[in-house]
């Protein structure tokens, strides 16, 4: 039987981290292009566009990741389309992110004070020009924060793409587990990367709203 080093196991493992990076990326500015369409959707005139994209953020707040992703995977393959199991893992962690974000962005949005859409428009400037130079700056900022502390739920949230054979961090700490039957220093290992993942967005999440906070109330 081959012997594996703790650097031959942390090395192996750091390889397949990159593939959880290069998802959590793709997932998180996926979701963030379509996050920002349903939100001038749901926000905007109308009944027919808000009502649609609440029932998509609820239908994908409502179910759990992991059934979204079994879908992705094999929903699709019912239909006779392959379905890679990297392009199902971010297909279904964008639409998730996606549905989240939109009501995040929303929340931001809608806690500027109705004055501000009162007095722009007092000042004749449409939909477009309110959003433009009035909320939208003032909403980004209050967005930031949550924005980049929701980014930690989606590395975590990679980790589930594993039960669909996406080979990620945590499907490549169970494969070298079965190769060298050290669980407990296979997954010790594990954990630490994603802590090392997951800390300096979590800080920087808390670092932003207090500096944002501070500077909101001498504004």
């Amino acid at each position: 039987m081959s012997e594996f080093t703790d650097w031959d196991i942390l090395r192996n493992l750091l390889l397949a981290a990159r593939w959880t990076v290069v998802l959590s990326l793709v997932s998180f500015i996926g979701g963030s292009l379509v996050g920002a369409a349903l939100l001038f959707a749901r926000i905007g005139e109308g009944r027919l566009g808000p009502t649609l994209v609440k029932v998509y953020v609820e239908l994908f707040q409502g179910t759990p990741l992991l059934m979204q992703l079994f879908l992705a995977f094999f929903g699709l393959g019912l239909f006779g389309i392959d379905v890679p199991a990297w392009l199902a893992a971010g297909l279904a962690l964008i639409l998730w992110s996606a549905a989240f974000l939109t009501e995040i962005w929303r929340g931001c949005v809608e806690s500027i004070a109705r004055g501000q859409w009162e007095a722009s428009s007092s000042l004749g400037m449409g939909y477009i020009q309110q959003m433009r130079h009035v909320i939208l700056p003032q909403a980004l900022r209050i967005a930031v924060p949550p924005t980049v502390g929701f980014s930690v739920q989606v590395v975590k949230g990679t980790a589930l793409t594993s039960i669909i054979g996406f080979v990620e961090l945590s499907k490549a700490g169970t494969m070298v587990t079965n190769a060298t039957f050290e669980p407990f220093k296979v997954y010790g290992f594990v954990a630490l990367i994603y802590f090392c993942l997951c800390w300096p967005l979590s800080r920087s999440s808390q670092i932003l709203e207090r500096k944002l906070n501070v500077a909101h109330r001498n504004h």
